[in-house]
């Protein structure tokens, strides 16, 4: 049965086609889905449409290949169109703010991979199209949590803080030099309400993996420090 459905994808007739854009449509569905389970920019119809569209495209360039044979031209440049083209929807879903935070990199890479997925089904290699789609779920739901705990157990912890006054940042950076607290990048910035008070964006090195609770807590409890978060 899987075989002949694999047959059926690869033919050119209307059934191969709507096999395909079917195909294209149900893994940016799924690909989507746990997109906007996690809230983010690019949810199920925007993944849904770019794996459509690049599998259109893979199928415009069957066509052509098949309707003029005899056109001197490289049936690829399309395809590689749509993976270059992709960009400027990457590009709207990451984010910086004023703490030079960037959101939306994941998002925007599996926009990318989406429209690989897309292409390689619009070619009717729904084999390829299925796998990528279990690697790339793979990715989203296994290694994107692991991630997350390598970054909470790292010994580099990136700050925006807030401070009472100026006075209060050399006895802060003293205090760090106590606790052999690397300081890795220092900026000054504007404070979020606009109070005119000092602000700072900033990078440490902790003295050891696993460190970053009890260290965020000893910041709550420093007099000096009016607001941080963990960036």
């Amino acid at each position: 049965m899987f075989d002949t459905v694999m047959n059926l994808v690869k033919e050119w007739n209307v059934t191969g086609i709507c096999l395909r854009l079917a195909l294209a449509t149900f893994v940016g569905v799924i690909i989507g889905l746990d997109r906007e389970y996690k809230n983010k920019g690019a949810g199920i119809k925007t993944h849904a449409l770019v794996c459509i569209g690049a599998a259109m495209a893979m199928i415009v360039n069957e066509y052509v290949f098949r309707e003029f044979p005899n056109m001197n031209t490289d049936i690829t440049r399309l395809g590689a169109q749509v993976i270059s083209g992709i960009g400027f929807l990457g590009v709207g879903t990451i984010m910086m703010n004023g703490r030079s935070e960037v959101k939306g990199l994941t998002t925007a890479a599996g926009l990318w991979a989406c429209a690989g997925v897309g292409l390689a089904a619009g070619i009717g290699f729904a084999e390829g199209t299925l796998l990528a789609v279990i690697f790339i779920l793979f990715i989203f739901r296994v290694l994107a949590p692991l991630d997350k705990k390598l970054h909470k157990n790292s010994r580099r912890i990136d700050l925006y803080m807030e401070f009472k006054d100026s006075e209060s940042i050399r006895p802060f950076m003293e205090s760090l030099r106590r606790q052999k607290v690397d300081l890795l990048e220092f900026d000054f910035r504007k404070d979020k309400l606009g109070l005119h008070i000092p602000a700072a964006a900033m990078s440490l090195r902790l003295p050891h993996y696993g460190q970053k609770r009890a260290f965020k807590n000893d910041l709550r409890n420093t007099e000096s420090v009016v607001y941080f978060e963990e960036v």
